[in-house]
Order: structure tokens, then C-alpha cells, then sequence
């Protein structure tokens, strides 16, 4: 098209009955375009909908232990896991203490290390054992 003054760049505008829009107005001098507007926030929602669509969602999966979780639920649940990190989703491992079994916080960090160590060739740990209130919790991401 060209540079335009001001009044020569509206005038353009209204010949080719377009719009003149600013672009960057911090610019000495200021940039404008001639657009038809409309189309303009159309293209700009129709990209802002595919960037939305291509961004990747984060699922997140829970799976709860008891202090003294046995042997056989203890692997039942790390298939689970093993799964759901396999699938790409986040995995939150937490050991729930009820009453007084929180006497057995050793107990549900040493289970929770475990888990972490059994599933290391599946998933990264982002957030070791912390004990948040009566739950015990530890954070995984799925490797890539």
C-alpha cells in the first residue's frame, strides 16, 4: 500500500471502504493498517480457538493409600498408577491417616518413597512426601 499521512491514510480508507486500524500506537509515528476490521477480530478469534485447541490439558489423577496398606492393593494400585502415567496424566499419591493412625507418618513416607521408586521408569516426581493436615502427599509427572 504505502505511508500515508493521517488524513491521506483516512481518506484511502474510505475509498477502498475499509477500515484504518492502529496497529502499534507506542511507535513514532504510529502504525496503522487498512483492514476491514470485522474480518480482522474474526481471523484473530479463529487463531486464538486453534491455540486454545493445541494446548495441551493437564489431567490429574489420584490415588489414595492407607498407612498400612497391604501387599496385594499396594501392587493393585501402582498398576493404576502405572496407567495413568502412561496415559499422560499427573498422578497425586496420598496416604490418608484417619483418627489416630497419624502415629504412623514413617509408615505412609516409607510407602509413598516406594511408590516413587517402582514407578521411576514411568513417571518423575515433582513433589516428595509432605504431610499437609491428615494427608500425606507426593506429586508425579509422566515422562515424556
Amino acid at each position: 500500500m504505502g505511508v500515508y499521512p493521517l488524513q491521506k491514510a483516512l481518506q484511502k480508507a474510505n475509498e477502498l471502504e475499509l477500515d484504518l486500524v492502529e496497529i502499534s500506537p507506542n511507535a513514532a509515528p504510529p502504525v496503522c493498517k487498512i483492514i476491514d476490521y470485522k474480518k480482522f477480530l474474526y481471523e484473530q478469534k479463529k487463531r486464538e480457538k486453534v491455540m486454545k485447541a493445541n494446548a495441551s490439558k493437564v489431567v490429574l489423577k489420584e490415588i489414595r493409600f492407607g498407612p498400612q496398606t497391604d501387599e496385594h492393593d499396594y501392587e493393585f494400585k501402582k498398576k493404576h498408577a502405572i496407567k495413568f502415567l502412561e496415559e499422560g496424566a499427573k498422578l497425586k499419591a496420598f496416604v490418608f491417616f484417619k483418627g489416630r493412625s497419624i502415629v504412623f507418618k514413617e509408615q505412609g513416607h516409607i510407602l509413598l518413597l516406594r511408590l516413587a521408586q517402582d514407578l521411576e521408569d514411568y513417571g518423575k516426581v515433582e513433589q516428595l512426601p509432605k504431610l499437609e493436615g491428615k494427608r500425606m502427599i507426593m506429586l508425579i509427572n509422566p515422562k515424556k
